[in-house]
């Protein structure tokens, strides 16, 4: 461990009540140490790729200021409540379920301007007040940073794991780095990286283009002791897809491969 880390904390007296017509197996949070880097994507096609192989999976949008998961599935209807159960999710075309700020507010524009005591406790509505049903794999989509929500999700949800996204930036060794030592902290498992925008495809000669420079992923994970889960392209098509809410029509074997490394790191032993 550091020298400038922080022992491990105990947790469970933070912990949220399950809501009584919950059960959800595994959480995976998406995270990073920046904004930008594209945990919202990476997050809405790991839960597109467990629902295509018919895992029961859901996406709680944790970025509550700055919502974006509802825009790349094409949802735009307001979420509604049954009396006596629980607010009840979206569910997307392929059967992925989403809670988002933005499927609660009128206007979608509108600006959530609140302080962390607050926040923390919409997340918290989110968890105990939604009917989540039968879930394999819920996926956080975490906001940027070290600051109130990831602290509050950390403490008080059971985290599995974190899968942190990067880009190939220089910055890219402190983005992991401050989200490792924050998983350490909290005694939650890093279970690997995705480096996203990591290159280009050449669409004449297939050429591959270094557009943000040379990966940085193997170095720090291997300093870290962690595995590279998926390096993503650039890709125009995806940005399409997703700017037209068609996520789910994404196909991209890196994605594919990246969440059987998370299953299969979920499903180890802990180490003694």
């Amino acid at each position: 461990m550091p020298e400038n880390q922080n022992p491990q904390m105990d947790m469970s007296e933070f912990r949220w009540d399950n809501n009584p017509f919950s059960q959800v197996d595994h959480v995976i949070a998406v995270a990073s140490g920046k904004g930008g880097v594209g945990k919202s994507l990476v997050t809405s096609l790991l839960a597109a790729a467990a629902a295509k192989k018919t895992f029961r999976a859901a996406i709680m949008d944790a970025d509550v200021t700055g919502p974006s998961i509802p825009k790349s599935f094409g949802l735009r209807d307001q979420l509604t409540a049954v009396e006596g159960v629980g607010i009840e999710p979206a569910i997307s075309d392929k059967g992925v379920k989403i809670v988002s700020m933005n499927l609660l507010l009128e206007d979608e524009t509108a600006p959530v301007v609140w302080r962390g005591p607050v926040l923390a406790g919409v997340l918290k509505q989110f968890w105990e007040d939604v009917d989540w049903g039968l879930v394999d794999y819920m996926f956080v989509d975490m906001p940027p940073g070290t600051g109130d929500v990831p602290l509050t999700i950390y403490q008080s949800m059971d985290v599995d794991g974190i899968v942190v996204v990067t880009t190939p930036q220089d910055l890219v060794q402190l983005i992991v780095e401050k989200a490792y030592n924050m998983a350490r902290m909290m005694n939650v498992p890093i279970l690997g990286v995705v480096e996203n925008m990591s290159y280009l495809k050449c669409p004449h000669c297939g050429e591959t283009i270094d557009v943000f420079g040379k990966s940085k992923a193997d170095e720090v994970a291997a300093k870290l002791g962690v595995p590279v889960l998926a390096k993503l392209p650039i890709d125009p098509a995806i940005s399409e897809k997703v700017d037209a809410g068609r996520v789910e029509d994404v196909e991209l074997p890196e994605v594919n491969e990246a969440l059987e490394k998370i299953l299969r790191a979920i499903d180890l032993p802990p180490e003694e």
